[in-house]
């Protein structure tokens, strides 16, 4: 049965205006809850100016027959696109700034939980899963607008863009500026910049976040801020801390280092013989000594039983100094001219990310993944190299669970140069590795998921003499709600202190103190954000 709800409420628009509204709202109240219909209704009588579109534009409840594809477009990990996975009560596909203020303004009066999602990536879903059983998502890919200037050497990106996108617009205007980010293109800004992205220029020119000189965001009460009006405080909070646990970021303005305009690659692969446990080991020696132009990321895994090397790299040089230089300093690879391949740095992003050699470069316009599976990811540092006996505990380990892969992504130069406070992100001098654990797998369930999470986690708790310790530390972006999460509705300072140490160090009180001053009530949160303080 139908019937009408006449809503009138008086508010104040930012502790400065005033506007009431009385509106004749048709809601079926046998299937939808009087608040699901205020809030959506307060929504769209939120002000706003007349060149922004009608937020009903880009409101997408159950109801419509878009949401599904809204909502899975941006899945990244299909352990949370299962029919068990709890779904938002709507999706707004903000594509202005007042749909935001919005958004923000209307949960904080309701009692609605606002998640923020830019690509999707984030491995555990906490842009679009909540248990919250009044949940949205505020989603920015629309607003990926990315604008170049090469005379100042900088670029604005907004939020919604992609890493592909960000790598193809830098290109196209000049063949000698790059930007040292990660190396899947369909990664969302808004996240990977947040959260302290890394990429295989990290040795060189440290971390995407090292590399941002100003940013505009959307705080609790609305206000569009940049760098000077919010403060120092915020703005370095928002470049490695989780920008999301502080409002909504609209974008970042980066610098552009330059890069050569021919750099060379190569991936190889090597299977364990009498030299393998040798070679490993000199790896761990030598990655994190080499000149700073040159990474060289090392994935374990097992190939029909046996353990297996890749070694893929980029070199911002010629074939000739990369192969003189692994001469000297790593013979055991055993690198020649035929395992280099010349190109220019935004080719070299396709390379990394696995395109056959020759694809167009405007194939990192794609939004599409190459590949989607359900994951699991965790995290780890190596502070000093595993013995060789350690190694062949290791790999007799991996032989016998078959699953995670093992990568070691290599720190050194400029990432050691940088102090570990200058910004939240603080795995700096000290560290020689960072290590991934990656288990991918084709079939959804649940018996499935134990299955190959059990494995994943086997293999970090193996690893567990051989990683840093008290506290044993781990990457924000590489989300891992297995090493501790908040209670997601009061987000306590005792529960956030044990994942926060994990991700930042002594970098998470100075967040937390952040926090408090930004978002005292706790607004922006997740099962992973920074706390308020205790009062």
């Amino acid at each position: 049965m139908k019937t009408t709800l006449i809503i009138t409420f008086c508010t104040f628009f930012l502790a400065l205006d005033v506007f009431c509204v009385s509106r004749a709202a048709s809601s079926n109240i046998n299937n939808i809850p009087s608040q699901y219909a205020i809030f959506i209704q307060c929504l769209e009588n939120y002000p706003k100016p007349s060149s922004a579109p009608p937020i009903s534009a880009v409101l997408y409840t159950p109801d419509n027959s878009s949401y599904s594809s809204v909502l899975q477009t941006y899945i990244r990990n299909l352990r949370f696109n299962e029919s068990t996975t709890p779904k938002p009560r709507l999706i707004i596909t903000a594509l202005h700034v007042s749909h935001i203020q919005a958004a923000i303004f209307c949960a904080k009066a309701h009692d609605f939980q606002m998640k923020i999602r830019s690509g999707g990536h984030d491995y555990e879903g906490v842009s679009y899963v909540s248990e919250h059983p009044n949940f949205f998502i505020l989603d920015m890919f629309q607003l990926r607008a990315i604008n170049v200037s090469i005379p100042d050497e900088s670029a604005w990106v907004q939020c919604g863009a992609t890493l592909g996108e960000v790598y193809y617009r830098i290109a196209e205007k000049s063949n000698v500026h790059g930007f040292p980010a990660g190396v899947c293109p369909t990664v969302g800004v808004g996240g990977h910049f947040g959260g302290g992205g890394y990429g295989n220029m990290m040795r060189k020119y440290g971390l995407s976040v090292d590399n941002i000189i100003d940013a505009q965001m959307i705080d609790v009460n609305g206000r569009i801020l940049d760098r000077k009006s919010m403060g120092e405080d915020l703005f370095w909070a928002i470049t490695g801390g989780g920008g999301s646990s502080f409002g909504v970021v609209l974008s970042y303005k980066i610098k552009l280092p330059r890069v050569p305009p021919t750099v060379t690659v190569f991936r190889v692969r090597r299977t364990y013989d009498a030299n393998f446990t040798n070679l490993i080991y000199r790896y761990q020696q030598v990655a994190p000594n080499f000149p700073d132009e040159l990474f060289v990321r090392l994935t374990l895994d097992v190939a029909n039983g046996t353990n297996r090397a890749t070694f893929r790299a980029l070199y911002l040089g010629s074939w000739q100094d990369l192969v003189s230089l692994t001469k000297t300093s790593f013979p055991e690879l055993g690198i020649e001219q035929t395992d280099c391949i010349e190109m220019s740095w935004v080719e070299s992003v396709l390379f990394w990310t696995d395109f056959a050699t020759g694809t167009p470069v405007d194939a990192l316009l794609s939004r599409v993944p190459q590949v989607l599976n359900y994951l699991k990811r965790k995290s780890d540092y190596v502070k000093t190299p595993v013995p060789q006996a350690g190694l062949e505990l290791i790999f007799k380990k991996m032989a016998q669970l078959q699953f995670p892969m093992l990568t070691f992504n290599p720190y050194g130069g400029e990432m050691a140069r940088i102090p570990a406070s200058a910004k939240p992100f603080p795995h700096r001098a000290g560290n020689l590795f960072k290590l991934q654990y990656a288990t991918n797998w084709n079939v959804g369930g649940v018996e499935t998921a134990d299955l190959y999470l059990n494995l994943t986690r086997e293999l970090f708790a193996y690893m567990t003499p051989f990683v840093s310790m008290n506290p044993r530390e781990a990457f924000l972006n590489y989300r891992d709600l297995d090493i501790g999460t908040n209670d997601n509705g009061k987000n306590s300072y005792r529960q956030g202190l044990v994942y926060g140490i994990k991700y930042f160090k002594d970098n998470f009180y100075r967040l937390v103190n952040v926090k408090t001053l930004a978002d005292p009530q706790d607004f922006f949160r997740n099962e992973q954000s920074i706390p308020v303080g205790i009062h």
